[in-house]
């Protein structure tokens, strides 16, 4: 299940912040035409601090009627407390989705003990494959290899999307947890991670890039070197510069301009500065993406 390029995809929203679910049909639709391996409704991408269960609910339920089985499609479950995170991984493996994304809980700064206990009882409650997700740039806690090693015997958990971008730590997760699929979950080396043994990625620049995105992924699971290095030159700055501003909002900018969604972001994100929007849109066009002029 966990192999290929996935995509932490976007909420598109209309300027009041409601939910605009024709768009959400054209992106889960660009996918399917693109190779995506599957979509990620409601990770850090989809704005999960600011879109409630409720909403989340009926996004899955109008993928999983759009998809039939054609991608994976996952859930982002991930809450800052335990009983929290038990509870949604509850509720959104009931709902019919094949996995659950499950970032560490941010803020709390919990131990390696307390993030074992923690992924223990959110893989107790759910009834799906779990991800863990480890990006201590966002959380401030780091998922040490070791932890991993220990979670792999637990039933359920399956994969780690890991964003620490060091070729170092994916070698380390491999070697110590044999068990557990690893993706990428940073663009700029998922390249790399995948030649090294990853299996995939998790994206933010397949939202806009998605076709080049699955064959690079392709091409480095397959071993061919050369092909995934020459596609992703192509996107090196997309890798970079949708992160001009904290993620979702240049990736959401970046959407808007190609006429897939609205321009529809939730406070206390902002829409992208105007500084930033020559920097996202030549970034566009390195890698062949027509863009609106703006005004």
């Amino acid at each position: 299940m966990f192999s290929g390029s996935f995509v932490a995809i976007v909420t598109p929203m209309r300027p009041d912040g409601s939910i605009d679910y024709d768009a959400w049909s054209r992106l889960i639709d660009l996918h399917l035409a693109s190779g995506t391996r599957g979509i990620i409704v409601a990770g850090t991408t989809g704005e999960s601090p600011s879109v409630d269960d409720g909403e989340v609910a009926e996004l899955v339920a109008h993928a999983k009627r759009q998809i039939a089985g054609r991608m994976v499609l996952m859930a982002g479950a991930g809450q800052n407390s335990t009983a929290a995170t038990v509870a949604r991984a509850s509720a959104m493996s009931a709902l019919g989705v094949d996995a659950l994304l499950v970032v560490t809980p941010a803020y709390n700064k919990p131990t390696q003990e307390g993030l074992y206990l923690h992924y223990a009882a959110v893989a107790a409650a759910s009834s799906v494959p779990v991800m863990l997700y480890n990006v201590p740039g966002r959380t401030a806690v780091d998922l040490s290899p070791d932890t991993v090693a220990r979670l792999a015997s637990v039933p359920r958990i399956a994969a780690i999307k890991e964003a620490v971008a060091d070729l170092a730590r994916v070698r380390e997760l491999l070697a110590k947890a044999p068990g557990i699929d690893v993706l990428s979950g940073d663009d700029a080396t998922a390249r790399e991670a995948v030649l090294a043994g990853a299996k995939g990625v998790v994206s933010v620049t397949a939202n806009v890039a998605p076709r080049p995105m699955a064959e690079m992924i392709a091409a480095a699971l397959a071993g061919d070197a050369t092909r995934a290095a020459a596609i992703d030159a192509t996107l090196t700055a997309l890798h970079k510069d949708l992160f001009v501003e904290s993620n979702p909002i240049p990736v959401k900018w970046a959407l808007a301009q190609m006429g897939l969604i609205g321009e529809g972001i939730r406070l206390p994100l902002t829409p992208l500065s105007s500084a930033c929007h020559a920097k996202v849109r030549a970034a566009l066009a390195q890698a062949g993406i027509a863009a609106g002029a703006d005004g």
